[in-house]
């Protein structure tokens, strides 16, 4: 009996004529988009200006991208530098290989950069992409599909994943698709930081840290059913440590920040269009001017008829 599964593509890589078109570039490239497509309707929310989010990404993904890059090479370097490898393999960050945390980490520094040159909060800047950057990974989880790399252990569940290729120390077989898991869940983050941001005014970093602690749950068990190759310390994978570690950094910020900072702020962008309110405390102001000269007016107009009547009397 033949049993259901995912299968793979038979290849990672399409060309059109002379230029190749990659899985997994083109999934992190759509990703980006629509990060930053959301991560703008949200900052116009917020009373921001249209546009900064993007001009701010043209800082944060190019970073972001250095950042994954090169925390996936650290963490695997023998992947690149070990006897029989080729060292320039590290360079090809089309053929995959993208550490969240390093993309996260150095993500932030380039959005940070962007936002002082824009004088905007960057805790304000993040929360507003936060559901944006959890659609992203979901979408660029996909690039792992195309590459038929990290998945999880051997299962013969309906919806498992068929391995073809045996290159690079893979097995053919069926294995739980762990990319597949990665990506449902960061939907869900995406959704669960959109509800709690309009539930509860998340600002000043919250939504972002809300982000930041559902990923990392759900990566902690994702991560411990990969059977890639991964270091590890005390018999678990360093990304399982990661997770952990990253995980009650973002709950403390959670909680410090409520405390110290509570609500939402009230200005993001410097210089932004007056929302509706302020409009209309301008021509209440305006109306004000108008109603402050018509009692002038009947002020005056008093005062004249006093004077004629003091003038009859003393005649």
């Amino acid at each position: 009996m033949e049993l259901a599964f995912i299968p793979s593509p038979s290849r990672g890589v399409l060309y059109l004529g002379p230029i190749p078109l990659r899985g997994y570039a083109f999934c992190i490239i759509i990703g980006v988009f629509v990060a930053v497509w959301l991560g703008n309707k949200r900052w116009i929310a917020r009373g921001g200006r249209a546009g900064t989010v993007a001009d701010i990404a043209v800082w944060a993904v190019p970073f972001g991208l250095v950042g994954g890059r090169l925390y996936h090479v650290i963490t695997d370097y023998e992947l690149y530098f070990s006897e029989g490898r080729d060292w320039v393999d590290a360079f090809k960050i089309w053929e995959g290989g993208l550490g969240i945390w390093g993309a996260i980490a150095l993500g932030a520094l380039g959005a940070w950069i962007g936002c002082r040159r824009r004088g905007i909060p960057l805790p304000a800047y993040a929360d507003a992409v936060a559901p944006g950057i959890a659609f992203a990974q979901a979408i660029g989880r996909w690039g792992n599909w195309f590459n038929q790399e990290l998945y999880g252990k051997p299962t013969d569940l309906p919806w498992a994943l068929e391995i073809t290729s045996s290159s690079d120390g893979r097995v053919p077989g069926t294995y739980h698709p762990t990319f597949l898991y990665e990506s449902l869940w960061c939907i869900g983050v995406a959704f669960l930081v959109i509800w709690a941001d309009r539930r509860f005014r998340l600002g000043h970093g919250r939504a972002f840290a809300l982000y930041v602690a559902a990923y990392c749950t759900g990566r902690a068990w994702i991560e411990y059913m990969r059977v890639d190759d991964a270091h590890h310390i005390l018999g678990v994978r360093l990304n399982v440590w990661t997770a952990i570690l990253v995980f009650l950094l973002a709950v403390t910020y959670l909680v410090l920040s409520a405390k110290k900072r509570p609500g939402r702020e009230d200005v993001v962008e410097p210089g932004a269009a007056p929302s509706g309110d302020e409009t209309g405390s301008g021509e209440k102001s305006d109306d004000a001017g108008k109603d402050d000269e018509a009692v002038g007016e009947t002020d005056a107009e008093a005062d004249a008829a006093r004077n004629e009547a003091g003038s009859g009397k003393k005649t």
